[in-house]
């Protein structure tokens, strides 16, 4: 009876890491998709309105400035959403192999990748300081 059990706790959590993978994969589609989408309007922007919506050296470089632009059309701003979107695609595709790790209760690989997960966002934070 044991071996039958075993056997049928392996096939589920191997099933369930297949969904996850799917689910990763599907993640990671979507993020790259909609982040060239965005860029690819604000081209279509840009090019319609022959300018960037920014005075000559000046454009957004703070997340809340991107935004505001994007959401007032300005080409560069839209340009630049769509990067900051394609930026964090991994990083979401990172939480969420966090919280899949959490659910097979393997919590080895949690560790590993909340590490993974820190230096990102510390690295984002450098980035942001230079």
């Amino acid at each position: 009876m044991e071996v039958v059990n075993h056997s049928q706790a392996k096939a589920t959590r191997e099933k369930n890491m297949d969904s996850v993978g799917l689910m990763i994969g599907w993640t990671l589609r979507i993020g790259i998709t909609m982040s060239s989408l965005i860029i690819i309007f604000g081209l279509i922007l840009f090019y319609a309105e022959g300018q960037s919506g920014y005075e000559a050296d000046r454009y957004p470089t703070h997340i809340k400035d991107i935004m505001q632009g994007c959401f007032a059309l300005k080409p560069y701003g839209v340009i630049l959403m769509g990067l900051l979107a394609l930026m964090l695609t991994p990083v979401f595709r990172v939480g969420i192999s966090i919280i899949a790790f959490l659910i097979e209760k393997d919590y080895l690989y949690t560790v590993i990748t909340l590490i993974v997960f820190s230096i990102l966002i510390i690295s984002f934070y450098i980035g942001r300081m230079a």
